[in-house]
């Protein structure tokens, strides 16, 4: 197994597409994105079942080398203060096939 950097970014969906072009950015080209999640935040309540979706959270989820992660959150974090929204990061393993 590999050790990573799991990382887990709530964003607005009109912002999505500007994390996963940051990610292809840093090189890292796989990603999971699941629409239309909701809760509660700093910004409030936030629901996925509207008819739009323009004020829904997207979930995308990916793995970074460790080496690699002080500079993508330093990008991140200036898009996060822009739009809002958060990113959890957690050691894992990648049990690579």
């Amino acid at each position: 197994m590999i050790p990573v950097k799991r990382l887990e970014i709530v964003i607005d969906a009109p912002h999505a597409e500007s994390i996963t072009r940051l990610l292809g950015r840093h090189g890292l080209s796989g990603w999971t994105q699941m629409r239309g999640a909701s809760g509660a935040g700093e910004r409030g309540r936030r629901l996925a079942d509207e008819i739009t979706g323009v004020s829904s959270n997207h979930v995308i989820v990916t793995t970074c080398p460790p080496e690699r992660l002080d500079e993508l959150l330093e990008e991140l974090r200036a898009l996060l203060v822009r739009h809002g929204g958060m990113c959890l990061v957690s050691d894992a393993l990648w049990l690579k096939h």
